[in-house]
């Protein structure tokens, strides 16, 4: 297990480019299952849960290269479905929560797949009943084994059909929009989720050949198509990084500028932190966070305290919650933060208690945090990172202190973030990985 030795305390300055996003990048990888040609993605993050895939897919017999950082090309003409029942694939797969999305694909081009009960963050109860019903609705017939933890589909034809999803998850509507689009004829997908990510495998998907009609709304009309072609895709940056580096500029004091973050997909982000009292400035594609001493949570217009909580996009992503949090430990002000989704993200608040923040967690799903306007700094401290989101919140609390802090189980900060510790010690930050 990898441990992160932080001396925080100092301001950081400089300039920071966000990563490829991690949760496009597990979707449109996954998409070059669809087709006998080669596909080529540009700005894939170096990060653990994408370079298992990548590994993942190799193993299914997928020809990958990588000819330049941050490129691979997939050519996925021979896929042995047979590996998909060995116990290898069982143990790769259920390291890896985005091993799911193979299943839309292999059923679309195939007629069947199998996939192990996935792994990724534990930070509550995530249901698949969305994936399978959507599957069902267009043909396909689901079983699982409980003895190997083996989730199979088959379906000798997929036709399209109506349906409205119980959820509008962003992984059960890409699975089912990628299993949809070789369909025999008109899958109507409503309740689905329009997350840029979303939009993004949408497009790649049509420069494949499909055809997709309501691309950014939650209604979405795909016109099967016999098959698709290669193609050429690159990838967003990570909204999430980009609202975890204006948080770590705003809670250590620091002045950072964040190149390329392709502000008009960012949505709500910036604005939830302009609630905190974080000043954001925007020049051209580019993000400017000056030095703050004190920054001040906005109240509603009645005077009730702030209250920010997750939802569907245009909504606030959930994965930026807990950075949200630790953020405003040391605002002026109160808010309550309202995580929705996942009821133990918030979990790792008796951490942040435990350097000094005043939090009350008053139940699985919210925390009321009392800023304290700096007067009692966070205290360092010895924790350990429960999840990606949650790790990269204690690493920003850990910059924030002065004095040593230790971090355990870095490797699940690493699964979100590409060398978030050399990136951060070359703009002044003292990490130092064990």
């Amino acid at each position: 297990m990898g441990t992160f030795v932080v001396n925080g305390g100092n301001p950081l300055s400089g300039t920071l480019t966000p990563q490829g996003a991690k949760n496009e990048a597990l979707q449109v990888i996954c998409a070059s299952l669809l087709t006998d040609e080669q596909v080529t993605i540009r700005n894939i993050p170096n990060i653990r849960d994408v370079t298992n895939l990548i590994s993942l897919l190799e193993a299914m017999g997928v020809e990958v290269t990588n000819p330049a950082k941050g490129t691979y090309t997939f050519h996925a003409r021979d896929v042995e479905l047979d590996y998909l029942r060995s116990e290898e694939f069982r143990e790769k797969g259920t390291s890896l929560r985005g091993s799911i999305m193979i299943l839309g694909p292999l059923l679309a081009r195939f007629g069947k797949g199998f996939v192990p009960a996935p792994g990724g963050d534990k930070i509550g109860r995530r249901r698949l009943d969305t994936h399978f019903i959507g599957f069902q609705r267009l043909g396909a017939k689901f079983s699982y084994d409980h003895a190997s933890q083996l989730y199979a589909v088959d379906a000798p034809a997929l036709e399209g059909c109506y349906m409205l999803l119980d959820e509008a998850s962003v992984t059960g509507t890409a699975n089912i929009l990628m299993c949809a689009v070789l369909a025999k004829g008109t899958t109507t997908i409503y309740n689905a989720a329009c997350e840029p990510y979303i939009q993004q495998l949408s497009n790649m998907l049509i420069r494949m050949g499909a055809k997709i009609d309501g691309i950014g709304s939650n209604l979405l009309t795909v016109h099967g198509t016999g098959s698709l072609h290669g193609c050429e895709h690159s990838l967003l940056p990570d909204m999430i990084e980009v609202g975890s580096f204006i948080g770590m500029a705003a809670l250590t004091r620091s002045e950072l500028t964040l190149k390329q973050v392709s502000v008009e997909t960012l949505g709500i982000i910036p604005e939830q932190f302009r609630r905190l009292g974080i000043e954001i400035r925007q020049e051209r594609d580019d993000l400017f966070i000056p030095r703050q001493e004190h920054y001040q949570i906005e109240t509603f217009l009645d005077g009730s305290i702030m209250t920010i909580a997750d939802a569907p996009w245009p909504g606030l992503t959930p994965d930026l919650l807990s950075v949200l949090l630790v953020v405003a430990t040391q605002a002026k002000g109160s808010v309550l933060i309202h995580q929705k989704m996942f009821e133990s993200r918030l979990f790792f608040v008796d951490k942040l208690i435990d350097m000094g923040a005043q939090i009350i967690l008053c139940d699985p799903h919210r925390a009321t945090v009392i800023g304290i306007d700096r007067q009692y700094p966070l205290r360092p401290t010895t924790m350990s990172s429960p999840d990606i989101r949650a790790g990269v919140a204690l690493l920003i609390a850990a910059l924030s202190a002065e004095g040593t802090s230790t971090i355990h189980n870095i490797e699940q900060i690493d699964r979100g973030y590409e060398e978030i510790d050399f990136r951060l010690n070359k703009i002044g930050a003292s990490i130092t990985r064990i």
